[in-house]
């Protein structure tokens, strides 16, 4: 296993966030603080050139927000896992952010250690959601509760997606072709009520 230390950017339009992440972050003996943004804009030009294992990314900031600037730089860097760190915690911001390809979602008032932990799940393909976040992506308690229509099948092609595996490492896994592995995750998110593969990853976390 590689000693190389997980690599980090920081995109956050105020500076005195961005050093205190990058005192914290650095301060890791396995994580390395690689570069900085302060809009979107400049976090595609930051992650272009240091190819980070791992982007903090704030939403609301001038010139490119962070959702837009999510999707952009997964688009020119798919290797590279972003985490949303933000103040909103809102079903809509949540949405808009998983749905742009961020892996995982957190608070600023979450504690160091907290936010540490999550920068290491994130780079090993895991999907680091503070669990305020889950509260509002779940249906609520007391609701018919879904899950029980799927099959044994259903739900093992769930647990590995809840491990972090693609489709293509889960038809080999199970002896499925790849587009019945699709097949099974679109019965999946319909029986559960999730429409992308983090959320059913965050489901399958809490249900199985």
């Amino acid at each position: 296993m590689s000693d190389s230390p997980t690599t980090v950017v920081l995109v956050d339009d105020h500076p005195m966030v961005r050093a205190g992440l990058a005192t914290l972050v650095d301060a890791a003996p396995d994580l390395q603080v690689v570069g900085q943004a302060g809009d979107g804009r400049e976090a595609l030009d930051v992650v272009a050139t240091a190819r980070p294992d791992v982007v903090l990314m704030d939403l609301s900031m001038p010139v490119m927000d962070g959702v837009e600037a999510t999707r952009s730089v997964l688009a020119q860097s798919p290797d590279t896992h972003v985490v949303v760190l933000t103040s909103f915690s809102d079903r809509a911001r949540v949405g808009e952010a998983l749905a742009a390809g961020a892996i995982g979602y957190l608070l600023k008032d979450t504690e160091p250690a907290e936010l540490l932990a999550a920068v290491r799940s994130a780079a090993a393909g895991h999907v680091p959601l503070d669990p305020r976040i889950a509260g509002v992506l779940l249906p609520s308690v007391g609701a018919p509760k879904p899950g029980d229509g799927l099959s044994a099948r259903e739900r093992e092609v769930l647990d590995l997606v809840a491990e972090g595996m693609a489709n293509k490492q889960i038809g080999r896994r199970l002896g499925i072709s790849e587009r019945t592995v699709k097949a099974h995750l679109g019965r999946v998110f319909r029986e559960i009520g999730v429409v992308d593969r983090t959320s059913a990853a965050l489901w399958a976390r809490e249900h199985l």
